[in-house]
């Protein structure tokens, strides 16, 4: 165990990464000081004609120590010394004498694939599991092992730069394709003796192409007129994605760009240097805990019922408009069959169109063959009939009212197998209420899919007040089996997702009731990352659609003799919605909203919105972004302390994948950590101050997270 040698006749030496007590292979301590040992004795040893590198874990190599990066609070020359020592034992395997080949048998991610980039030929196993690239910009750093330097001498500046910015793993056939890798073999036991077949036919090619003379980057240098053209365009495309609240993405460009500058080993060094700017900023630690740990968690299924693993067979979706066609897609892309059915077959039809629409585009754009497109498509079965008996999950996707869905319910329930279970795609309806129309109420559970849901990652399971351990494990299972990531909240109104939501549209309204300037408040958003500003993503949800689950919360009052159960009181859109309604501007769907919309697709802000100002109030940018952050954040504290949301992780996934709380914090709770609780409590207590009790901030909630932060420590 640890790095194990083998020497065969011909001289080359296999080392074998299968590192003690760990399940996969990392870049720790252990990781240190095996490589420097091993790194010495093939500097030493005699006869040796070439290297290969392998691995006996499931995956090859799974990175850096990220409990480590997450507890480093400086980053100082003693820090910096550390890293360039381990840069050394990789630059020491790329001046070996000999070739060296790397053997991908599985993930190869971050220092993974930089081990790899060491090597002078890479093998790859033709597995869905052997994916490579440096996923460290999604994780608020950059690759600090030599990979922005070597990724862009190995492919050139255009190749590489999207692979560094955007982090995205590649499968062995796309690694291929674009030169990560330089062989794909069909099994396992091929990787060695590819790897030992290409050194004995390539006995000379022990330089790294950046060492020798007259190297030239692919592409060109910095100079060619092409990089030069990349070099002046990427700064603005990069503020244009990441509004400069994301530091990683730029140290990347930097690094990547003056690369093609410097001599190798400077370079080298710059990228160290950098990367120690990025250990102990508060973005990567935001982005490390959520991105890696919390997303761990999740697809982990840490949050799921013990049990054995459950799979649908088979399934239906009742409602074919928008979300129902759309959660059909979800199905059928993950080759679950489905009978997508409606009130009349039209309607059915129209709700497989959307599919096939999604088929052609992609066949068009070549990232799916016909074929696939065709088995796809067959898998939807459109119907206006109950023809879906003995389904193991019944989605029911119809229109937002109450009523409707309480008829549908206990009409189609029976048509479950005896194991199966029903879910009810609500943004806001109690499900312990639509629950009271189920024959059997352990079998029924919210499932709350985001539009549009071929794009969108996350789902909202909910729990009723009746719902079974059993029923969340399969819903569970069913979640990730059609590729999404679900999170687990308790019954109540708006559940977690819209309830927060709804509080950004609120404060967009009330400031505009403060009579802030409209063009203003969408900048706000734009500043601290909100994909879409409040008043434009109105427009896209309609207001229309929002008065109509307003009032059916309202007859949902009246049937339980209350006078408001919601539990968020969002003044500023009960203010200005009904009156934009009234005005025939319900929103982009209706031919305009808090934006006029012209023929060629273009917006502009409606004139019109400085009648709804009613106090005049001078509004900062700094004070308009923090409420918008502030609110959002509050209120999934509020969910939290109150137990719709049963953990940090959940909110802060749900937060940013769900409703768009920007990244670079790490989501509303991981927000409110990055601040400081007291600084947080403070800053609230300023806008409740100047705003009101939307804004308050109960002491209890804050100590519950001091508490959850001493025990995590402990």
């Amino acid at each position: 165990m640890g790095f194990d040698w083998d020497k065969d006749a011909s001289g080359i030496v296999t080392i074998t990464m299968d590192m003690d007590g760990q399940s996969a292979n990392t870049m720790s301590e252990q990781y240190n000081r095996l490589m420097t040992e091993t790194v010495a004795r093939l500097e030493a040893e005699e006869g040796m004609t070439g290297v290969v590198i392998a691995s006996a874990k499931k995956t090859f190599f799974a990175g850096g120590d990220l409990n480590g990066l997450l507890a480093q609070e400086v980053a100082d020359l003693e820090y910096f010394t550390g890293l360039e020592d381990k840069k050394d034992l990789l630059r020491r395997i790329e001046k070996l004498p000999v070739p060296v080949v790397a053997c991908i048998n599985g993930a190869a991610l971050g220092g993974g694939y930089e081990i790899c980039l060491a090597a002078n030929h890479r093998v790859i196993l033709d597995s869905p599991g052997a994916i490579t690239g440096l996923p460290e910009v999604t994780l608020g750093l950059l690759p600090g092992a030599g990979g922005v330097v070597r990724l862009t001498a190995l492919l050139g500046l255009e190749k590489a730069l999207p692979l560094l910015m955007e982090g995205k793993p590649q499968s062995p056939k796309k690694a291929l394709a674009l030169g990560m890798v330089d062989e794909m073999v069909a099994t396992r036991e091929d990787l060695i003796p590819a790897a030992k077949a290409w050194i004995k036919a390539n006995p000379d090619a022990a330089q790294q192409p950046w060492d020798k003379k007259g190297f030239v980057h692919p592409g060109g240098d910095a100079n060619h007129p092409r990089v030069r053209q990349i070099i002046a365009t990427a700064p603005t495309l990069l503020i244009k994605k990441t509004r400069g609240l994301m530091p990683a993405p730029e140290r990347i460009l930097d690094v990547a760009v003056n690369s093609m500058r410097m001599r190798f080993d400077g370079a080298l060094r710059n990228e160290s240097r950098q990367f120690c700017t990025l250990v102990p900023s508060k973005e990567a630690k935001a982005q490390i805990t959520t991105m890696f740990f919390g997303m761990q968690a999740i697809r982990g299924s840490k949050f799921r019922p013990a049990g054995d693993p459950w799979k649908a067979n088979c399934s239906a979706v009742l409602g074919a408009g928008m979300m129902g066609a759309g959660i059909a897609w979800a199905h059928a892309a993950r080759g679950l069959p489905v009978v997508l059915k409606d009130t009349a077959m039209e309607g059915a039809l129209k709700g497989k169109a959307y599919s096939e629409a999604l088929v052609a585009r992609q066949v068009k754009q070549g990232r799916m063959d016909e074929a696939k497109g065709a088995s796809l498509l067959g898998l939807i079965k459109p119907a206006d009939t109950d023809d879906f008996e003995g389904a193991d999950i019944i989605v029911e996707a119809v229109f937002e009212d109450i009523a409707l869905k309480e008829k549908v319910i206990p009409e189609t329930f029976a048509r479950l197998s005896e194991t199966g279970i029903y879910g009810s795609n609500t943004s806001t309806l109690p499900i312990s209420i639509l629950a009271e129309s189920c024959p059997d109420p352990s079998r029924f559970i919210g499932i709350h899919f985001f539009s549009p849901v071929d794009k969108m990652q996350v789902v909202e399971l909910i729990l009723g007040e009746k719902t079974s351990q059993d029923t969340l494990r399969k819903a569970y299972d069913y979640v990730k089996q059609i590729g999404k990531l679900p999170i687990v909240v308790n019954d109540s109104r708006g559940f977690f997702t819209s309830r927060v939501f709804g509080t950004y549209l609120n404060e967009g309204m009330e400031l505009i009731r403060d009579g802030m300037n409209p063009v203003m408040i969408e900048r706000a958003a734009w500043k601290i990352g909100m994909p879409v500003g409040p008043l434009q993503v109105q427009d896209e949800v309609s207001m229309v659609l929002a008065e109509r689950v307003r009032e059916t919360h309202k007859a949902l009052d009246a049937r339980l003799g209350i006078e408001d159960g919601f539990p968020v009181k969002n003044e500023g859109s009960a203010a200005i919605a009904p009156k934009m309604v009234a005005m025939g501007r319900g929103g982009r769907h209706y031919g305009g909203g808090f934006y006029d919309y012209a023929p060629d697709g273009s917006r502009s802000l409606w004139p019109g919105l400085g009648q709804f100002a009613e106090r005049n109030r001078e509004i900062s940018m700094e004070e308009a972004q923090d409420r918008m952050l502030y609110r959002q954040a509050i209120e999934t504290l509020r969910c939290l302390d109150e137990g719709v949301l049963r953990s940090e992780p959940e909110a802060n996934i749900g937060s940013i994948m769900a409703i768009g709380f920007p990244a670079h914090t790490g989501g509303a709770i991981q927000f409110i950590r990055g601040v400081g609780l007291d600084a947080f409590a403070a800053r609230a207590a300023e806008l409740a101050e100047l705003c009101g009790p939307r804004f308050a901030v109960s002491a209890s909630a804050l100590d519950k997270l001091r508490a959850a932060a001493s025990a995590r420590a402990a």
